[in-house]
């Protein structure tokens, strides 16, 4: 398994509950069409956090490469659905980081550091 995780901040005139319901319908489709894992959404609790981090935690759960490979596959294909809720997703966002995550130690490194 491994995490994609974004970071996200609205656009100022973007209301959060709506914007959740747009990522529930987006990210419910790629995991429909088995193109992501599972995925949950969290939101800062009282504006604790350093200035690095926004105000919304995606994190997207793929089960390899090939399947978050799908997944960009997707959203550059012809799908018209998959457009419709990727850009109403999109349109609501001012700023975004990601990130590639992986459970560590992963069996491979395991595997290796049990060598030494």
């Amino acid at each position: 398994m491994n995490l994609y995780c974004v970071q996200i901040d609205l656009l100022d005139h973007q209301k959060a509950l709506s914007f959740a319901h747009a990522v529930d319908q987006w990210l419910g489709y790629l995991r429909d069409k088995g193109t992501i894992s599972d995925w949950r959404m969290c939101r800062r609790k009282l504006n604790l956090a350093s200035d690095c981090y926004k105000d919304f935690l995606i994190e997207i759960e793929v089960d390899d490469l090939a399947q978050l490979d799908r997944a960009f596959r997707l959203i550059g294909s012809d799908d018209e659905v998959a457009e419709k809720l990727h850009n109403t997703v999109h349109q609501m966002i001012g700023e975004a980081t990601y990130g590639l995550y992986r459970p560590f130690p992963d069996s491979e490194r395991a595997e290796r550091m049990a060598i030494l």
